[in-house]
């Protein structure tokens, strides 16, 4: 056993993360070597394998599928708030050489562009959605565009302080996810921990596909980024606090209802249960906030998340797979991995691990889209990288 793998198992232990019967296998090192001539070994189950199939990208992040079948992805280019952000378009798979021979830059000069999606409306016109920091954008798509078919329309609008606003400005990303004939945006708070004077932070919104009938779907979210609708049920990863020490609170995964508080900055949860915070008390307290789908370790900043149906028939049927980014403190260990999660919301253990290495990091996932039988593809928004995973030939 690599003492990497034993660390793993002793945090599950430390952390008391459920695990299911059919937990995963333990991970095996694999090989992984950069064209910047950078080579490490990351974790993963003996049966697959992995390939950096884009490089040389920056602050990579979430993936979406145009209508088409093309695979588009964003570029937040750094962590400041800039207008430096892209929108790639990603062609010419080589099967042989396992890479996306065109990348495309799509969109160029936006402003933190974390999310994309695409939506064919009821009289069949194809859109593309962007979410920026200060406001949702759609554009026209035509199936094989190398550029946008129209000048963009404005839906909605968000605060827009950046990194300068008075509260310490947080939370510069807007999310995206289509369901049930509805747009779901999430809306990150605007600090740490406060009562927000806007009514669209620390929130999701709901509305429809050409921006009418905006309302607030779900309050009470620090800072929801991975959003999924999946057989009628939004399921969101979400950020906890990071003010009550380094063990609380949970990363969650709810199942998002409409018009519940999920308790922020008043209500947290630790290993699965609800808390207090002391510096907010309500009068209401914490008894009525919905509890998690899953919860990961603390400050593991969980982000995007994919789901393996049935019909792969593959190890992963029935789960999804999380990104947890990692804590910003490098030394707790928390996060920097995939994780799997049952449809029960039960922990299944790792899916890729190992990207802290010697005291440094050597990645941070973020995004995950699934493409079939045990195969993925992930951002590495830290190395500007996207990896495929998927069984050993």
């Amino acid at each position: 056993m690599t003492l990497r793998r034993a660390f793993s198992l002793c945090l599950a232990a430390a952390l008391s993360l459920p695990l299911a019967a059919n937990a995963a296998a333990a991970l095996t090192p694999h090989p992984v070597a950069l064209d910047d001539g950078r080579s490490f070994s990351l974790d993963l189950p003996a049966q697959l394998e992995i390939v950096p199939v884009v490089q040389g990208l920056k602050r990579v992040r979430f993936f979406a599928r145009s209508p088409d079948g093309r695979l588009f992805v964003t570029d937040m280019h750094d962590l400041s708030d800039n207008r430096l952000g892209r929108v790639y378009a990603l062609d010419g798979w080589d099967e042989k050489r396992e890479r996306y021979t065109k990348v495309s830059v799509y969109l160029d000069k936006q402003r933190n562009p974390n999310s994309v999606a695409f939506h064919t409306d009821a009289g069949g016109q194809q859109w593309l959605y962007l979410a920026n920091t200060d406001k949702l954008l759609r554009y026209r798509y035509r199936n094989g565009d190398v550029k946008p078919s129209s000048e963009p329309e404005t839906l909605a609008t968000f605060p827009d302080y950046g990194l300068s606003y008075k509260y310490g400005g947080w939370h510069l990303t807007r999310s995206l996810a289509f369901g049930g004939g509805k747009l779901y945006v999430a809306v990150g708070s605007s600090c740490n921990a406060c009562v927000e004077k806007e009514d669209v932070r620390a929130a999701i919104l709901q509305m429809n596909p050409d921006g009418s009938g905006q309302r607030i779907y779900a309050r009470g979210l620090r800072n929801a980024v991975g959003l999924l609708y999946r057989d009628g049920k939004l399921f969101a990863t979400n950020q906890g606090s990071d003010h009550l020490g380094d063990d609380k609170p949970d990363e969650t995964l709810f199942v998002v209802k409409d018009g519940a508080d999920y308790g922020w900055p008043y209500c947290h949860f630790s290993r699965g249960k609800v808390f207090a915070d002391p510096k907010f008390p309500r009068k209401e307290g914490c008894a009525n906030v919905p509890k998690p789908f899953a919860y990961f370790p603390s400050h593991a900043s969980a982000l995007g998340l994919t789901w393996f149906p049935a019909s792969d028939q593959g190890e992963l049927r029935d789960e999804f797979a999380v990104a947890l980014h990692g804590s910003s403190k490098l030394k707790l260990g928390h996060g920097y991995r995939i994780v799997r999660v049952g449809a029960d919301g039960r922990a299944r253990g790792d899916l890729v691990a190992g990207f802290v290495q010697g005291g440094k990091a050597v990645g941070r996932p973020c995004d995950v889209l699934a493409l079939g039988r045990d195969s993925f593809l992930f951002t590495d928004d830290k190395s500007g990288v996207i990896y495929k995973v998927r069984p050993k030939r």
